[in-house]
């Protein structure tokens, strides 16, 4: 049965995955496919290394590392087709809501628009919208950078603390480390998340209130572990300072939607940042929300990041799928996936600013696309998002690539290098590229017995020793790592994503998944302070577990 695409988007029809013609070729051609080695691609054909390759807006992509033949992408193309993928895609940028189970239009990419584009919502141009925070938040910042913005004493503000979680905190921790040789190095940035006691204790540690400023960050200003930390800065300011309430609107700002809210708290709204609900939390980190960013680095570096986002845009919008960069990587996701039973995907930035990279890229992936529904409410029958995962190399290399190389999992993998080091040192830089450029290889390739017994290896041993190969990976490749850059690699994996989503049938830009946790901890919150013995209805596990921490608490 085939059913029509969600609301907003062009009326189309789409079949469920298993029932569209490329799915039953690509299912036979992936079969033919399974004991075809790397090694055997190579050696067949020698210009693959060049002829598997895409370039754009500087980023080059080596794919050639892969399991696939020419007859291989051109039925992926078929199946992106079958999908509805351009249509999608234009429906995404012209502001269509394609968010149906919340009726909203999805436009992140409106968030890096030049001034003089057009992008309507309802009628109504967001653009210049966009722009007027975007420029209320540079005046900010180069307050604040210049020290001009003065805390209640007088001093200038030398620490900045954003407090936010998922998307208003993972995407600018992780923009600070990786900006964070174009930081000012004289100011102090911290991010406090997790509802822990801890993590707010340590983002203050050693900080002079006098000096110091906290950005909240919660688009309702009602997010439980966002509005507890806030409210614990809050009482730690006020102690610190003498408790006149008034040094509340020197030292906090928001960025917020709710300025009923951020008025009770003691915030000035004139220091309200907004965003939008076209913006999910896990595609804000260039809104209002990348305030902390634009302080630390600048608004000119800020505004080259976005610049960078949108070059990615218009090549993502504009390419043909054959030269699309997220294409390529979103459809052989697919292919690993849905047709070689793979599970997980490394992400292994070989550089040291990109440490939080990884982390950042698990919320972007598996809150856009961990979804067992297609559009239309049906139970799929095929696997959807993959678990994304990684660290840095070279110090993976020392921890879990031994899983990688000779493990029983297929694990595809993104190498990301850069060709010039911010950081010149000896050879330092040589070193680490050798080593992105060897594990791709060895994962490919491999080692045979023959190989290994021509090393001189006892026969006992080589069994230990040999490497099957014909492990899966691209390597990203791009001149260093800059603030523009920074954004198209982010905006690389957000159309990445994208793609996966539109061949998966699901929605990626909503996240019912992360409420019952946090509707039942509201339920249990009165249960665990209660002075008296609560009348408790879970089921006997949680029960027990609640009177035990009770018991142990008192």
């Amino acid at each position: 049965m085939s059913t029509t695409v969600a609301e907003g988007t062009p009326s189309q029809e789409i079949k469920p995955l298993t029932e569209r013609k490329a799915w039953a070729t690509l299912t036979a051609h992936a079969e033919a496919m399974r004991n075809v080695h790397l090694r055997t691609l190579f050696a067949d054909d020698p210009a693959r290394g060049e002829r598997f390759t895409a370039e754009a807006a500087g980023l080059f992509l080596d794919y050639s590392k892969n399991r696939i033949t020419a007859e291989t992408l051109q039925l992926l193309f078929e199946l992106a087709a079958e999908s509805g993928l351009a249509e999608r895609i234009a429906a995404m940028f012209r502001g269509d809501k394609i968010n149906m189970t919340e009726k909203r239009a999805v436009l992140h990419t409106a968030l890096r628009a030049p001034n003089d584009a057009t992008i309507f919502v309802d009628g109504n141009n967001v653009v210049p919208d966009v722009h007027q925070v975007l420029d209320k938040m540079t005046a900010f910042a180069n307050r604040v950078r210049s020290g001009d913005w003065k805390g209640h004493t007088g001093k200038p503000i030398r620490n900045v603390i954003n407090i936010g979680i998922g998307g208003s905190d993972l995407g600018p921790v992780m923009a600070y480390e990786a900006l964070r040789h174009y930081s000012d190095r004289s100011m102090t940035f911290r991010f406090d998340s997790n509802v822990d006691s801890t993590d707010f204790a340590e983002s203050v540690q050693g900080l002079n209130a006098e000096e110091t400023l906290f950005i909240v960050s919660s688009k309702t200003f009602t997010t439980l572990e966002t509005m507890t930390n806030a409210n614990t800065a809050r009482a730690w300011m006020l102690k610190e300072l003498g408790g006149d309430e008034s040094a509340i609107a020197k030292h906090f700002v928001a960025v917020s939607t709710n300025a009923v809210e951020v008025s009770k708290f003691g915030i000035d709204t004139a220091n309200m940042f907004g965003f939008w609900d076209w913006v999910g939390g896990r595609y804000s980190m260039d809104s209002a929300i990348g305030l902390s960013t634009m302080i630390a680095v600048g608004p000119e570096n800020f505004r080259a990041m976005l610049a960078g986002f949108h070059e990615i845009d218009e090549h993502f919008r504009t390419a043909p799928f054959e030269k699309n960069l997220p294409v390529l990587l979103g459809l052989l996701t697919v292919w690993y996936i849905n047709l070689f039973g793979a599970n997980t995907v490394a992400i292994l930035p070989y550089e040291q600013y990109l440490k939080r990279f990884p982390a950042y890229l698990q919320q972007l992936t598996m809150e856009s696309n961990g979804k067992h529904v297609t559009l239309e409410g049906a139970r799929v029958n095929y696997e959807t998002c993959p678990i994304y995962w990684g660290e840095p190399g070279t110090n993976g290399q020392h921890s879990f690539y031994q899983l990688i190389h000779q493990g029983t999992r297929l694990i595809p993998c993104d190498f990301i290098a850069f060709a010039k080091t911010l950081n010149p040192l000896g050879s330092h830089h040589d070193i680490l590229l050798a080593n992105v450029f060897a594990q791709a290889e060895a994962l490919a390739f491999g080692k045979t017995a023959d190989q290994v017994r021509a090393e001189g290896t006892p026969e006992w041993l080589v069994p230990h020793r040999v490497f099957e190969g014909n492990r899966p990976s691209n390597v990203i490749l791009t001149d260093k790592l800059t603030p523009e850059v920074l954004g198209k690699l982010v905006a690389l994996y957000e159309h990445s994503v994208f793609v996966q989503g539109t061949v998966w049938r699901v929605n990626s830009f909503d996240q019912w998944g992360v409420e019952l946790g946090k509707a039942l901890a509201q339920r249990i919150i009165p249960e665990l302070e209660s002075t008296a013995e609560p009348k408790l209805t879970h089921d006997s596990s949680t029960n027990n577990l609640i009177r035990r921490y009770r018991k142990t608490k008192a």
